[in-house]
């Protein structure tokens, strides 16, 4: 695979992964709420134990 094959590739992977997180949120306002809310949650869970973590070692 030449290196503009694979751009051109990564930016079809790109749009195409766009369009449907546009499409899901369109589609399904409420799962997609709750989803993001999730993953924030996820996230905020993993930086405190982090926190504590480095806490921890002090």
């Amino acid at each position: 695979m030449g290196v503009v094959t694979a751009v051109q590739l990564k930016k079809v992977v790109k749009w195409g992964a766009l369009g449907l997180v546009a499409f899901y949120l369109l589609s399904r306002p409420d799962d997609a709420a709750h989803t993001v809310q999730g993953a924030v949650s996820g996230v905020m869970k993993a930086a405190d134990s982090m926190a504590q973590f480095f806490a921890k070692l002090t």
